[in-house]
């Protein structure tokens, strides 16, 4: 009787510990989840995915805020600048004070993060925006204004930080969701410049920044009834999901985040493609006013311009699939350098805004690819942290670089915009050449 009973005892061990590093096998490759998917036992119930789509869009919402934010600012530079009576290199503080914010925000994520977890900090996030809009809405004397966007940035830091790292550690399909969740981030800039165009004719012109405020204390509400101020683990617990992997110093983040090439290369990135973004929905507008002699209604260019960056992350993924991540980030680069050209020495106002709004379609997918190439490439259980600082990063480069072409544009003119703009997109191509390509273990 013993040795008839010996196999099964036997057995049962051996397929639980296949099982037990089935999951982390599959999981430290490329991010995708084809085996989970074929493994019955592993498939989420109809509560779970429910929950989970649940979760993807209020994390979209909040993208939809982080691109009402960054959306906002163009349409309003030409009347700030009447009212303050400011140059082009004043009215750039505006960015530099966001700059600023961010690089807060991004930094304090790394030491948030692993000490309160991601519902804690993702709500925090929002506090600082309603601070900032209240602030500005009653437009307060200029050092005061620009406080207010330094303000607004450390919250806008901390909220892309989290939604990146929360759908990066997804493992049913992230490319998809991902391109979801930043075609999001294209509504909110699509549609904050058609409110902002509209205020900006009018007398009370920093009342806009009120309807920014609805717009983030909403996002406050969702947050909170969403995520109930859990930390991811227990949010992925939740859909069905395993915990994070953990490393083996976790008090050590920060350390070992920066000790990361790929981490840095990945920022340099983020950094200047969010700045193209920006510079180009920013200032676009006012060289159409100044060259193109385009009326107060330029600003819809600019609702253009985010239109097509929304359309752009949901239509083109099966283009994106079908030639690779890597490689069709290449061939939208080198179009949208085409385009660029056709804005700088084609004179006309129909050329420039078509151009402008094709420009938007090929950046668009940008941004997910290259969040998704770090999901794939870099450990899980730095990943959070990790995409904090990227994506951190990317709005100081909102910041950044449209700050530099105010400060070129007060010397040499608005029309130096075309020739930088170009050069930041070959400067970025050249990043994302050195990117590595291969899995960082860290």
């Amino acid at each position: 009787m013993a040795q008839t009973n010996e196999p099964p005892t036997t057995s049962i061990p051996v397929a639980i510990e296949v099982k037990s590093i089935h999951w982390p096998a599959e999981s430290s490759g490329d991010g995708c989840t084809s085996s989970k998917a074929s493994d019955p036992e592993n498939q989420p119930s109809p509560a779970q995915r429910r929950r989970a789509n649940i979760q993807l869009v209020a994390l979209c919402w909040t993208t939809f805020v982080i691109g009402w934010n960054d959306g906002t600012t163009g349409p309003l530079l030409p009347r700030a600048q009447r009212v303050y009576g400011i140059n082009f290199a004043i009215v750039s503080l505006i960015f530099v004070f966001a700059c600023i914010g961010f690089l807060i925000g991004a930094l304090s994520n790394l030491v948030l993060d692993p000490r309160y977890g991601f519902g804690k900090v993702i709500v925090l996030g929002t506090l600082f925006p309603v601070v900032g809009y209240a602030i500005n809405a009653s437009a307060p004397p200029f050092p005061v204004f620009i406080l207010g966007y330094a303000i607004n940035g450390v919250g806008m830091a901390l909220l892309d930080a989290q939604a990146n790292g929360f759908v990066a550690s997804l493992r049913d399909n992230p490319e998809t969701k991902m391109g979801i969740l930043h075609a999001a981030y294209g509504a909110g800039a699509l549609s904050s410049p058609l409110i902002s165009t509209q205020f900006a004719q009018l007398p009370h012109w920093s009342f806009h920044y009120l309807t920014s405020l609805g717009v983030v204390l909403l996002n406050t509400v969702v947050l909170i009834a969403v995520f109930r101020l859990k930390t991811q683990d227990e949010c992925l617990t939740q859909i069905g999901l395993p915990p994070g992997e953990k490393g083996t110093s976790e008090s050590s983040q920060i350390r070992q985040v920066f000790s990361l090439k790929v981490v840095h290369l990945l920022a340099l990135f983020i950094l200047v493609y969010v700045g193209v973004e920006v510079t180009t929905a920013g200032w676009t507008v006012t060289y159409i006013i100044n060259i193109r002699g385009g009326g107060p209604s330029s600003g819809y260019i600019s609702s253009g311009f985010y239109a097509g960056l929304m359309i752009g992350r949901v239509a083109l993924l099966w283009v994106n699939q079908k030639i690779g991540q890597r490689r069709v980030l290449f061939i939208y680069s080198f179009l949208c350098i085409g385009l660029q050209f056709i804005v700088w020495f084609v004179p006309s106002l129909i050329a420039g805004a078509v151009s402008t709004s094709i420009i938007g379609i090929l950046l668009g997918p940008m941004y997910p690819i290259a969040m998704n190439h770090a999901g794939r490439i870099l450990p899980h259980w730095l990943l959070t942290g990790s995409i904090g600082w990227i994506a951190g990063c990317g709005q100081a480069g909102s910041a950044l670089l449209p700050f530099m072409t105010g400060a070129i544009a007060s010397k040499s003119g608005i029309g130096a915009l075309q020739p930088l703009l170009v050069s930041m997109m070959a400067f970025m191509t050249f990043i994302w050449a050195i990117v590595p390509n291969s899995a960082q273990k860290g």
